[in-house]
């Protein structure tokens, strides 16, 4: 009898989760959401990719718009001392310095104009800010 029972119980252990899956599967292949109009929307399963994944963003492009933001609220000095210290506590951001110091210094001529910005300017980076200010104005 034992023997008996075991056998029926393997066969429904490898049976019944394919059972379960396939008819939850076939359940919500067609599921009406609302009923907005005469023909009530229908949710199809395989209708779309899920499995997309959201692209990840650079470190550098995360500090650029960091500071970038942080210059519109405060000023291009505390920018440029912010981008001065992340490129000393993490290295891998010293390859990126001069672009992202570029950048500093296009938009703070947008924001202060060429004259002001140029004021803030300061050796980070090599000068890359000041290159900014003059890429802008020029």
């Amino acid at each position: 009898m034992t023997h008996t029972a075991r056998r029926i119980g393997r066969s429904l252990a490898l049976v019944l989760p394919v059972v379960l899956v396939l008819s939850g599967t076939l359940a919500v292949t067609r599921v009406p959401w609302s009923t907005s109009g005469p023909e009530s929307q229908v949710l199809t399963a395989s209708s779309e990719k899920v499995n997309v994944r959201a692209k990840s963003r650079a470190p550098q492009d995360i500090l650029r718009d960091k500071l970038l933001l942080e210059l519109q609220e405060k000023d291009p000095g505390v920018a440029l001392t912010h981008l001065q210290r992340e490129v000393e506590r993490r290295p891998s951001l010293a390859q990126h310095c001069m672009s992202i110091a570029r950048s500093l210094g296009r938009a703070a001529v947008n924001q202060y104009g060429p004259t002001r910005a140029q004021s803030f300017s300061r050796p980070v980076c090599d000068t890359s800010f000041a290159s900014g200010v003059a890429q802008q104005t020029g």
